[in-house]
């Protein structure tokens, strides 16, 4: 009995943390050059963090604010590294911070990245309060947002927000999901996906169809949306499945590259070939999302040249 109360406590945390940790990478104008920075929210039982890494030609520079609940200092605050020479300063002030669900918050903060006196990456919507406590000049280069990785969790619906386009505005992103368990043994499995409550993408005979893609429009743009559902159709209460919403800078979605991004496998996740793209041509085999080991990395990303955002949701279901 004992043994299986503490299994079934493990299995639930490892299923919070899963579910509370969001992942951004930013393309950020620093010492003169573009650079790649992740910013990570999470929080679990005890504890709620954030955390900025740097990974510069493989010299990983991390910075990481732990907040207890029952602490309340370290809300507000700055913190100093060094990068290759340069002092990069990180200034925060959560101590007002709203949150709707998960751990990133929706507003009442700042987080604010300095260098050289200047205001490089900006989160939050208290722009005044952090140039005023960092003194910092302002922002020379609006940081792109090139990816974003998070999980839901749901029986049959799974939501998550995006914005497509510099100024686009930002959307309600629903997928819903019918796999034909539970009471819906006899009900075909189907996929829809919704933005603003318009169905935008329908997949019938999700047996046969569980992997592949397709190209909707959201604000007149081309968005390619990738599925993988397997995991739901042959193990739905352990495994998960994965959505990609992928747009271009210019409009134009292309075919992904060998390794689109390669996040930090902060998850334990292995490395994983998942779609073959029916819209790209045949010399295209590589696969469009990989997780590897190891520390913070990202290879093969243009930064001259970025492809645009790339929406990554795990979706897992809960009973």
């Amino acid at each position: 009995m004992h043994r299986m109360l503490v299994t079934c406590f493990a299995h639930y945390t490892d299923m919070r943390t899963k579910q509370n940790l969001i992942t951004c990478l930013y393309q950020i104008k620093l010492a003169g050059s573009s650079k790649l920075v992740t910013v990570t929210w999470s929080r679990s039982l005890i504890s709620q963090d954030f955390s900025i890494h740097f990974n510069d030609q493989g010299s990983l520079c991390m910075c990481k604010v732990e907040m207890k609940p029952w602490f309340f200092c370290n809300r507000k605050g700055s913190k100093r590294f060094n990068m290759k020479g340069n002092e990069v300063f990180v200034f925060w002030d959560l101590s007002s911070a709203q949150y709707i669900c998960g751990p990133e918050p929706h507003g009442g903060f700042y987080v604010a990245l300095v260098c050289d006196g200047d205001l490089v990456l900006l989160l939050g919507d208290l722009k005044q309060e952090a140039l005023k406590k960092t003194k910092a000049r302002s922002l020379a280069m609006e940081p792109a947002l090139l990816s974003r990785r998070e999980h839901a969790f749901g029986k049959k619906y799974y939501a998550t927000k995006a914005q497509f386009g510099e100024h686009g505005k930002t959307h309600d992103i629903v997928i819903e999901c019918h796999t034909g368990g539970g009471t819906n043994q006899t009900k075909e499995p189907r996929l829809d996906v919704k933005v603003d409550k318009q169905v935008v993408l329908q997949v019938k005979h999700l047996v046969w169809k569980f992997r592949g893609n397709e190209t909707i429009q959201i604000d007149g743009l081309p968005i390619e949306v990738f599925w993988d559902v397997h995991n739901w159709l042959v193990n739905p209460s352990t495994g998960h499945a994965v959505f990609m919403f992928q747009s271009s800078m210019n409009g134009r979605v292309s075919c992904p590259p060998s390794s689109v991004l390669q996040w930090p496998n902060a998850l334990g996740f292995k490395e994983k070939k998942l779609f073959k793209s029916r819209s790209c041509s045949s010399s295209y085999r590589p696969s469009v999302l990989q997780w590897v080991g190891g520390s913070s990395s990202f290879k093969n990303i243009d930064i001259a040249s970025p492809a645009g955002l790339s929406l990554l949701l795990y979706a897992w279901k809960s009973e």
